[in-house]
């Protein structure tokens, strides 16, 4: 399928020149400008359109022996950290011995009946951004980094009180993983991605086996709307071709997440209209003039002018949070400022890469940093290309339904970059029979944001006053909300109490 240039140009120029403040979504907007100028300079192999999952990760050929290194991946204790009761683990998996490839993972127990609670994998996107940095240490990991850069205070709204979760960093380049051969760096993609993380999951399921037939669920947001269902994909397809239970998978839950390129390129523009971003005039150039298909291959002149306006209107706000102030002072201060879980430090990046950087953090973690020829990022600037990005995984969200898999959409109400207006767009497109209307689901009578059940056991919800990072924003919330999907249980209606 052919790269729409035009488009992609267009949307560069609109990540490029929000790229102002040094946040998350910045750092977010810089990952995925990479990705847009990889599709407009590589072969048309970058932009495909449907993804298949890779073959040949035959378990007796990939698995490693995994004698002891479980108990060598304990972490006694996080510096700073406030006492707690629950273990936690970090350390290196070993994807590709002949290239020297290792993962990195940080993983907790849940606070109570770990012997029996579910085992959830989380994923950040970007390309390129750290589940570290983001869903272990600013969204629903156990604690949050204090503005001295070197003490932790505790998120009460952790998904360890829901699960014993997983937070990996991939792709090799990500974090503190790493590859002993540079190509590793250039070559990335969503297949390569897909392969080495089912790879890490038979591995790290070896060296815990108390997990091994555990209710396993995937979740991550952003671009790992990419990575969660194609690695979903890769399990399915591995425990059929074993013709047995390899990996015991239940259900994906994907968040503010890259779907579909057209309905997200639109909904986007739709989003800006209709919150006041962007004029009526402009956002109408948009709608009649713009052609956002794969198809397209020029843009007419009326819808250039129109995106170069619409880019002008949103350059001094954070669009990934539309209402959150943005982070004017990254300084870090000699005594931690006061914490609130209601509103997220926008500043918070800068604490967490002070404190992954600390000799005395990465040695209680066990990171391996002289593998790394770089500071620790929250997100990479090391990956140097990406050869494969779907145009959509629509598809696949279609073939999980015929497997009885577990599918959740959820989406923050305040980002506008990958908004509900995409997520819509794209549930649409399926078109899919509806099994419960439209509705709001409440916590503590209040409605937390709104809900819609399709038949095929796929839920769409918002999550009400959330970025595109829901568990920052609105933790209790997201809690609520994971807590619901695990336990296969629907979000209520507020007539039903």
């Amino acid at each position: 399928m052919e790269i729409n240039k035009t488009i992609l140009a267009l949307l560069l120029s609109l990540f490029v020149s929000t790229f102002v403040h040094e946040t998350y979504a910045n750092k977010q907007i810089h990952a995925l400008s990479r990705l847009y100028k990889a599709k407009l300079s590589k072969d048309p192999a970058v932009n495909t359109s449907h993804f298949e999952p890779p073959k040949h990760l035959h378990k007796d050929k990939v698995v490693l022996d995994q004698t002891g290194r479980k108990e060598n991946d304990k972490i006694k204790k996080l510096p700073g950290q406030p006492y707690v009761k629950f273990d936690q683990y970090g350390g290196y998996v070993t994807i590709n011995e002949s290239a020297g490839r290792a993962f990195y993972y940080y993983f907790v127990e849940a606070e109570k009946s770990k012997e029996s609670l579910p085992l959830l994998l989380w994923l950040n996107g970007g390309p390129g951004c750290s589940s570290l940095a983001y869903g272990a240490m600013q969204e629903l990991g156990p604690f949050r980094v204090h503005s001295d850069g070197k003490s932790l205070y505790r998120n009460k709204f952790a998904w360890n009180r829901a699960a014993n979760v997983l937070f990996l960093e991939s792709p090799a380049g990500v974090g503190f993983s790493y590859s002993n051969r540079s190509s590793d760096y250039k070559n990335g993609g969503d297949k390569s991605t897909a392969a080495d993380n089912y790879v890490f999951l038979l591995n790290w399921l070896e060296r815990f086996p108390e997990y091994k037939k555990r209710d396993f669920y995937l979740a991550g947001e952003s671009y790992a709307g990419h990575y969660v269902p194609q690695l979903a994909q890769t399990i399915i397809y591995h425990n059929l071709i074993a013709n047995k239970t390899l990996i015991n998978l239940k259900g994906i839950l994907i968040g503010n997440a890259v779907i579909n390129d057209e309905t997200d390129t639109m909904g986007m523009y739709d989003y800006f209209g209709s919150h006041a971003l962007i004029s009526d005039e402009t956002a109408s150039a948009i709608r009649k003039t713009c052609d956002f298909s794969p198809n397209a291959a020029t843009q007419p002149e009326t819808c250039i002018d129109a995106t170069n306006d619409a880019d002008y209107n949103i350059e001094a706000i954070d669009i990934y949070n539309i209402y959150a102030p943005l982070c004017f002072d990254g300084n870090l201060t000699t005594k931690p400022k006061k914490t609130s879980w209601q509103n997220i430090d926008p500043c918070s990046d800068y604490y967490t890469y002070a404190y992954m950087n600390r000799e005395d953090v990465q040695e209680a973690i066990h990171a391996n940093v002289t593998k790394l020829e770089h500071d620790w990022e929250p997100c990479s600037e090391v990956l140097k290309g990406w050869q494969d990005s779907a145009t959509t995984i629509i598809p696949l969200l279609k073939e999980f339904m015929k497997y009885k898999l577990r599918v959740w959409v959820f989406s923050g109400d305040t980002d506008a970059r990958v908004p509900i207006t995409s997520t819509k767009y794209s549930i649409n497109s399926m078109k899919l029979s509806i099994k419960t209307k439209w509705h709001p689901w409440l916590q503590q009578g209040e409605v937390a944001g709104y809900a819609q059940v399709y038949k095929g056991d796929l839920t769409l919800a918002t999550v009400r006053g959330a970025g595109h990072q829901v568990p920052s924003y609105q933790p209790k919330r997201a809690l609520s909300l994971v807590k619901h999907f695990l336990r296969g249980k629907p979000l209520l209606d507020s007539s039903k109490g």
